[in-house]
């Protein structure tokens, strides 16, 4: 098929498109990183501060903490991902199409052919488990074995465990994707 002016038009329109979608994503990807080390920092922080006061209901905060974070590291991981799903789907076979290429944008999809790419999911899904669900269960379990452990703390206590099973069953499904 012959370049036409509207199809190298079309073609400059979806590199800028690439370029745009690409910048967004290395951004949530810092974002995301930054997510991670910030949740890590502030539970540390709760941690010293409980251990320091004797007061095992501040333990309850990290729960909070790890549900809200984890759940915008979630949803700004599927956003990371939709980039490159649609770059692969959508952008990249399109701009094929039009410049006759046989493939545009190959890292896209070469790197998600790599042998260990498979355990690197399941490490990080390992991380994301462990800072988001197990750390703040692990205070919920240190705040019931407390004397401080009285029935409004408690439900409260409980909220914030199904909150966090739902979360760890996202992270699950999502990882599974």
């Amino acid at each position: 098929m012959a370049a036409t002016g509207d199809d190298v038009t079309e073609s400059r329109l979806l590199l800028a498109e690439y370029d745009r979608i690409k910048e967004e994503q290395k951004t949530r990807i810092g974002f995301r990183d930054n997510l991670l080390y910030f949740t890590l920092a502030a539970s540390t922080a709760v941690l010293a501060l409980t251990v320091q006061s004797g007061q095992a209901r501040l333990l309850l905060t990290v729960p909070v903490i790890c549900v809200v974070l984890g759940w915008t590291y979630l949803v700004n991981d599927e956003k990371i991902s939709a980039v490159g799903c649609y770059v692969r789907d959508r952008l990249g076979p399109r701009l094929a199409e039009l410049t006759g290429a046989d493939a545009a944008f190959g890292w896209e999809t070469y790197h998600r052919g790599d042998a260990s790419r498979t355990t690197r999911k399941r490490l990080q899904t390992a991380v994301d488990l462990f800072t988001y669900l197990v750390l703040p269960m692990v205070c919920v379990t240190g705040f019931w074995c407390s004397p401080e452990a009285q029935p409004p703390l408690v439900t409260v206590s409980g909220v914030q465990a199904l909150a966090l099973a739902v979360l760890g069953w996202q992270f699950l499904r999502y990882a599974e994707r």
